[in-house]
């Protein structure tokens, strides 16, 4: 799909490109039979698509108005009536006075459509200014307001006593794991002996610990 979109997209700027060639190759034709000669016969196609140019910018920034809209008209007639008249309607080895008088009079009215879209953009505005902060009240004549009654102090909340804090659980006590492999033999044949597992008792006096590791061991044998 991206392969498609930009052959679609490569496609449309080359059409643009040979579209924009043509119709500034016929103003450049169509200005030089009328008596427009070097670099003259060049500066028209430049100015009716600089023109037409402008006149779009101002319809897509500003929204449509009517003085847009004039001078986009009249930028497309100019390049539309220029491929018109070089398709063979009109005999450019003597073209007509009409013609020679329009091409004459084109910079003129160019340079007014520019000058127009140019200094007529709207221009944003102006916040209206703030109200005026009402008058302070005069204090020799405005009655004083009464004083308000003292009021009692109230008395401040005891604080709740905290409760005393636990004292921290001792951690359990690391059982070496040769001990743990000691106590497994102890509990299986005391278990082959008996037919009862061992208690903590007996595996605390078989293997001479102290009661905590006798727990942690006959935690971990279980």
């Amino acid at each position: 799909m991206a392969a498609r979109h930009g052959l679609r997209v490569d496609a449309v700027l080359v059409q643009a490109v040979i579209a924009g060639a043509l119709s500034f190759a016929h103003l450049h034709d169509l200005a030089a039979a009328a008596g427009q000669d070097g670099w003259k016969a060049w500066a028209y196609p430049i100015s009716v698509d600089l023109l037409l140019v402008a006149a779009w910018r101002r319809l897509r920034s500003e929204g449509p108005s009517r003085l847009a809209w004039c001078w986009f008209l009249i930028a497309l007639f100019a390049s539309l009536g220029a491929n018109v008249a070089t398709a063979g309607f009109l005999d450019l080895a003597d073209p007509p006075a009409l013609l020679r008088l329009g091409i004459a009079g084109w910079p003129a009215l160019a340079f007014l459509g520019g000058t127009l879209l140019a200094h007529s953009a709207k221009h944003p505005t102006p916040a209206p200014p703030a109200p005026a902060p009402a008058p302070e009240p005069d204090s020799a004549t405005d009655p004083e307001p009464e004083p308000e009654p003292a009021r009692e102090p109230e008395p401040e909340p005891v604080p709740a006593e905290e409760p005393p804090a636990l004292p921290p659980a001792d951690p359990a006590p690391t059982v070496p794991a040769v001990l743990v492999d000691h106590a497994r033999k102890v509990a299986a044949e005391y278990r082959d002996r008996t037919g009862a597992p061992i208690d903590t008792d007996t595996l605390r006096t078989r293997l001479g610990v102290p009661p905590h590791l006798a727990n942690a061991i006959a935690a971990q044998l279980a």
